[in-house]
């Protein structure tokens, strides 16, 4: 299935800074609210449904025998037609 990239942000940001961007989307999550991303004149809202999928990916991007780049991905996805989620494989716990 292709991929339509709807908005995209990347810059560096404090442990603060990204904290404080993850606890807005929590509480809109949390409050049932439609969440819009901006970044210059380039926006997008989005309203996620009830359930949908969490996904959570730790990755290492680069050679095998050397440094590499690190990341770790949370990603909601949703079926754009009934709103829902493709399930999931278990419980997710972050400590």
């Amino acid at each position: 299935m292709p991929e339509e990239v709807l908005f995209e942000s990347e810059s560096d940001q404090t442990r603060e800074e990204i904290a404080s961007y993850l606890r807005t989307v929590a509480e809109k999550l949390e409050r049932g609210d439609a969440v819009t991303l901006k970044s210059g004149s380039e926006s997008v809202t989005m309203e996620p449904p009830a359930r949908p999928t969490f996904e959570v990916k730790a990755e290492r991007e680069g050679p095998v025998d050397g440094a590499g780049e690190l990341s770790i991905e949370f990603e909601l996805e949703w079926d754009e037609d009934d709103g829902t989620g493709d399930g999931g494989s278990g419980r997710l716990e972050i400590e």
